[in-house]
């Protein structure tokens, strides 16, 4: 062989390297991605049937809004169908933006900038819904009552002291696994993108 083979040979085989270099680049990308987009992948699903949830039962509060005859009663179902219906709506659009990240398309400095903004922002909506859970906790019972049973609960005081610590224990050991939970999804795909760099 000659040198201008021995060259030739040598390009080509240098070409292929790199081509090969970029496919293997390409296919760890694309199995990164999948497997970011798998980390939201549970907890979305419950998001969403908890929003569709949500959603009747704040359809369900304006169906049955004439059972609400006092203005106290009235000004429990509003905020009550307020944030069943507009908690939701932001909660999975904050989400579906962390899961919707295309590693891909950015640098992984970028990719990761975009994603601690977007998580942070998670975070804090799922604390504000956490306020607003026990918001709601107080103003759905005497609706739930009155449309359910036509009591007025503000008339009857006895089920306050038994509903209410109850539920608030409850809502906080819930509340706080759930966030936990967040927390634990949002940090390990924290740490996926980190790897990439």
């Amino acid at each position: 062989m000659e040198i201008k083979d021995l060259e030739s040979l040598w390009s080509e085989m240098d070409q292929e390297l790199k081509n090969q270099k970029k496919l293997t680049n390409s296919l760890i990308m694309e199995m990164t991605q999948q497997k970011y987009a798998n980390k939201f992948q549970k907890i979305s699903v419950y998001e969403t049937i908890g929003g569709i949830i949500c959603l009747l039962s704040g359809v369900l509060i304006l169906f049955n809004f004439s059972a609400l005859e006092t203005w106290y009663l009235q000004l429990c179902g509003i905020l009550s169908a307020l944030i069943l219906f507009v908690l939701p709506v932001i909660t999975l659009r904050s989400l579906y933006r962390v899961q919707g990240i295309k590693i891909t398309e950015h640098t992984v400095s970028e990719t990761i900038l975009k994603y601690v903004r977007a998580k942070n922002r998670l975070l804090l909506l799922q604390r504000l819904g956490i306020y607003l859970s026990f918001v709601l906790m107080l103003t759905i019972l005497p609706v739930a009552s009155k449309m359910g049973s036509g009591k007025d609960l503000f008339l009857e005081t006895s089920a306050w002291y038994i509903y209410v610590p109850v539920m608030a224990v409850f809502l906080f050991f819930f509340a706080r696994w759930g966030y936990g939970c967040y927390k634990n999804i949002t940090q390990s795909a924290e740490e996926l993108l980190r790897g990439m760099e």
